[in-house]
């Protein structure tokens, strides 16, 4: 009877192998559908967190669209005063990029960097360094690690 007992330890470890097998597939599907949910969760979590940082940077902007509607409310008073106004919501603007993390540039005189700078054109005058933003055309906004749109600039050259 050796054989027979042979025989059913062999198939005993083919049931447990068997086994064995079953449980790491069943294992495996489940870790599977959990990846699954949690790269539903993810998506979900992103979408509602770009739609809350929208929400947020349009609450932002509503005083000044509200001051803007005043400025033009009163668009038949003195010149004087419209304008002085638009400069309030002017400012106002600027203060609202700067909150965000991009404040207006100044970058007269500044060494070009196309990393920042965008040329549109080049001038050569003995009054500024080769090399530098002899004027600002279209202002740019932003820090140095990161622009929000790089300023166009004329760029001061050498005679040739």
């Amino acid at each position: 009877m050796p054989e027979a007992d042979a025989a059913q330890e062999e198939a005993a470890a083919l049931n447990e192998t068997a086994r064995q097998i079953a449980d790491l597939k069943e294992g495996w599907r489940r870790t599977a559908a959990e990846l699954d949910n949690f790269r539903k969760r993810c998506a979900q979590d992103l979408l509602r967190t770009r739609r809350e940082e929208r929400a947020a940077v349009a609450a932002r902007w509503l005083p000044v669209i509200d001051n803007l509607e005043r400025a033009l409310a009163h668009a038949d008073s003195a010149p004087d005063q419209i304008i002085e106004g638009v400069r309030g919501v002017y400012e106002q603007s600027l203060s609202v990029l700067s909150e965000l993390g991009f404040p207006r540039r100044d970058d007269a005189g500044r060494a070009f960097d196309p990393a920042v700078h965008e040329a549109v054109s080049s001038v050569t005058d003995e009054q500024f360094v080769p090399g530098t933003v002899a004027q600002v055309v279209r202002p740019g906004y932003g820090t140095d690690e990161r622009i929000l749109r790089p300023a166009a600039v004329v760029v001061a050259t050498r005679d040739q």
